[in-house]
């Protein structure tokens, strides 16, 4: 009987988002002017990391990340794997070359995730708690 054999990682296809989009203010919620170029992509970072995959209709199913299942996880597991849903979520932009530097710090029932993305425009530093 012959097992097939699989790769341990996913290929999803990369998707070229948008180079010249709205500019969404965070503090208001509002869309003024647009962007384009390191602050376009470091948006669509933001938005993806703060759109949960499959909820939305409107985004295909590559676009978002799953944390939502991940609450109530030993940390053991957990840091793990949020580093690989949110490296997976982002490198689904082809503006995005990698992530590197996670560091999570627990407080009580939050935990914060602090991390480099890579890009071809350059890094940045993201932040964001689960």
């Amino acid at each position: 009987m012959m097992i097939p054999q699989m790769s341990n990682q996913a290929v999803l296809p990369r998707e070229r988002l948008p180079e010249r989009t709205f500019r969404l203010d965070e503090q208001t919620g509002i869309v003024r002017d647009k962007t384009e170029g390191f602050e376009a992509v470091r948006q669509a970072i933001r938005l993806i990391l703060l759109t949960e995959r499959y909820q939305y209709e409107i985004y295909s199913f590559q676009y978002g990340t799953e944390l939502e299942g991940l609450i109530g996880m030993r940390d053991s597991i957990l840091f793990p794997e949020i580093k690989r849903r949110v490296t997976e979520a982002l490198l689904v932009d082809d503006r995005v070359i990698g992530t590197s530097d996670f560091s999570f710090q627990r407080i009580g029932t939050r935990v914060t995730v602090r991390f480099i993305v890579h890009t071809i425009f350059g890094d940045t530093q993201q932040t964001f708690d689960l």
